[in-house]
């Protein structure tokens, strides 16, 4: 880990929130914001307990706030039980039961909407179905769905009955569901058919079929699949069931499982910097506590509000943004199957026009993409009824900020640039709307309770305007509990001696502006590269290029700066035959890029392989991926090579297929 991080950027723009929007916020002006984190910091404990008893709905009272005994396993209001289903669903079916809850627009346009008693009906079906297969509190259940109501019914059935579900983004192959199967113990799978994207049918169920038939799978006794796609498919009996066959008959009422505030709500894969995916385990009162907050403060929720996240409820911000938050508030939200270029690249904002959005939350990747596809589209349609943006996944650059706040936002939407990751649950450094001024490119300050900071490599605290790592300095409900089967894997990633095992290390490079304190993210510090917003090891990369044992002796896995993806990865592979030229090498090179995303997901394919007699490598045989990461830029090599068994390879390297 280094210390040392550097920025070039000088942001000197600055967009205060509008008077009028400041009277109307949750959290009104800086004062308000300021308010909040002095009480946090005068009495941390009370303020937590506070917020806890003031939102969450509790089936038996807390009475301890913070266990810090087994620290860095924390442990928030663990003597108090609730149900998170109950939370989001329950709660509303006295004050607003003919309130829309879901507006699920499909790939093909169909539009589809479900009120809060309907969608409690549909999840107490569901749940007294998968009671009836005899899943019960603490099992685990593997979602592998379709953007859809039944993907959020699926989780919501899960929170409800108490098993802790594991949610796969139906993007991933086969070989990702095998591994989280066999991590996790899922005794189901919840899964449909197939989906649609783009207009085209992508199958699920076969690539759970495939899964299963890998071995090892013998924890698995049911596999529950939605009809969605209506193509044939090979069931196994007894083990494969439809969705409206174990649903039909059930009762539309079922008694929620009461569970301890730190029982596991849900276990979601993320890629750490080795090659097996860590699974992210989250406690059920903590996260619920920061996903309804987060919806209060960050995206100031009205009553009155179409919420819309874009994401998929495969990553975490579709668990915090969809499945739970948005419920827990009461809000009316958008769902939505397709993709952002289909039937063309007008489709988000005919949507927010359509369904009359007013908070809009999507990545930077989508918007850059849609810039590049056509960056006057927006002014076609009627984006009067927003009042917030939002960006998630990964920074966004100043120039796309910029047309966001512009083009899309008409100058009048404050953008809240949300930081923060699958293991923290929820938004931790993020402007608030009617308090922050805006910088393009910041995410601005921590929320209150969220005692961010930037160390170096001692854990010493470094002063604004010097670049280091982004560390929480203490604990916060909706933290990652444990990695699901090995927390010494978690107390070392994230928890680290170095840093004196009480600071939490995000794996961020981070700075802080001289003046306003404002936070500005730099990258990743270790070797996870994230792409669209995705995080993946650069080692689960190089072990799936090296798994094709016919083909690939050796590779190294870097990533570069990509105007729409944020990040690209490229690929260096040495060959077991000759290393081949021309459209040979095309070739060659579009058969690995398949490889890897049969083996991972076609998110993660390389956009860039290039061959090598060899990698550069120290005579110890240590590959010098600094190296790799300065070819991979097209910059100039202007470090010390004379260490390398090989520089010679550097030329070979340098050409691309």
């Amino acid at each position: 880990m280094s210390s040392k991080i550097e920025s070039v950027h000088q942001e000197t723009r600055v967009f205060p929130p509008a008077e009028a929007f400041v009277k109307q916020a949750n959290i009104s002006g800086m004062g308000a914001y300021q308010a909040l984190c002095d009480e946090a910091a005068r009495d941390f404990e009370g303020f937590w307990a506070r917020l806890a008893r003031e939102n969450l709905l509790w089936s038996k009272p807390f009475t301890r706030t913070l266990d810090e005994s087994k620290a860095p396993f924390y442990r928030w209001f663990h003597d108090g039980e609730l149900n998170a289903s109950y939370n989001c669903l329950d709660r509303h079916l006295e004050t607003q039961p003919d309130k829309v809850a879901i507006i699920f627009e499909a790939d093909d346009g169909k539009v589809t909407k479900v009120t809060y008693r309907e969608l409690h009906q549909r999840v107490c079906r569901f749940a007294n179905a998968l009671r009836a297969l005899g899943i019960g509190k603490g099992e685990r259940v593997l979602v592998y769905m379709p953007m859809s109501i039944e993907a959020v019914v699926a989780m919501q059935a899960c929170a409800r009955i108490g098993a802790t579900h594991s949610v796969v983004f139906g993007g991933f192959s086969a070989k990702s569901l095998h591994e989280r199967i066999l991590d996790a113990g899922a005794v189901a799978v919840i899964t449909a058919d197939g989906q649609f994207r783009g207009g085209k049918e992508i199958p699920l169920k076969p690539a759970v079929d495939e899964a299963l038939g890998m071995g090892g799978c013998d924890t698995i006794r049911d596999v529950v699949v939605y009809q969605r796609s209506g193509s044939a498919i090979a069931m196994t009996t007894p083990r494969d069931k439809w969705w409206h066959e174990v649903t039909k008959g059930q009762a539309d009422t079922c008694e929620p499982a009461w569970v301890d505030a730190e029982h596991p709500l849900f276990i979601l894969y993320t890629s750490g910097s080795t090659g097996k995916p860590k699974g992210v385990q989250h406690s059920t009162g903590g996260y619920l506590l920061h996903a309804m907050l987060t919806m209060k403060w960050t995206f100031d929720h009205k009553p009155s509000d179409v919420f819309w996240c874009t994401a998929d409820v495969g990553w975490v911000t579709g668990h915090t943004y969809i499945a739970y938050g948005p419920l827990a508030v009461g809000t009316t939200q958008v769902v939505f199957e397709g993709v952002p270029t289909y039937p063309d690249a007008g489709r988000f904002w005919k949507m927010i026009q359509d369904h009359k959005v007013n908070v809009f939350y999507t990545a930077p990747t989508a918007i850059r993409s849609l810039i590049k596809a056509g960056g006057d589209l927006p002014k076609r349609y009627d984006l009067s009824s927003l009042r917030i943006l939002g960006t998630v996944g990964e920074p966004i650059n100043p120039e796309a900020w910029m047309w966001y706040y512009n083009t899309v936002g008409g100058a009048r939407c404050p953008i809240v640039d949300t930081f923060w990751q699958t293991e923290t649950g929820g938004h931790m450094i993020t402007p608030l709307p009617g308090a922050t001024p805006l910088v393009p490119g910041s995410c601005t300050l921590p929320l209150p309770g969220i005692m961010a900071a930037i160390v170096d490599e001692t854990g010493h605290e470094l002063p604004n305007g010097q670049g280091g790592m982004l560390v929480v300095k203490r604990p916060w409900p909706s933290m990652i509990r444990t990695i699901w089967g090995d927390p010494e894997r978690f107390r070392k990633s994230y928890y680290p001696d170095e840093l004196g095992g009480r600071l939490y290390l995000a794996g961020d490079g981070s700075i802080r502006d001289k003046d306003t304190g404002y936070f500005t993210i730099m990258g990743r510090i270790d070797d996870v590269l994230n792409v669209s917003g995705h995080r993946m090891g650069t080692m689960e990369i190089e072990s799936a290029l090296v798994a094709n044992t016919q083909l690939v002796a050796e590779a190294a896995v870097v990533g570069r700066p990509d105007d729409t993806t944020g990040e690209a990865v490229v690929a260096f592979v040495v060959l077991k035959g000759p290393r081949p030229s021309g459209d040979a090498a095309k070739a060659l090179a579009k058969e690995l890029r398949d490889w890897v995303a049969k083996e991972i997901g076609p998110i993660a394919k390389p956009k860039e392989i290039r061959f090598g007699d060899n990698l550069p490598k120290t005579r110890s045989g240590k590959i010098m991926r600094r190296l790799l990461r300065v070819i991979a830029k097209g910059e100039e090599i202007t470090q010390d090579v004379s260490t390398l068994e090989n520089p010679a390879i550097l030329e070979q390297l340098k050409q691309s297929v």
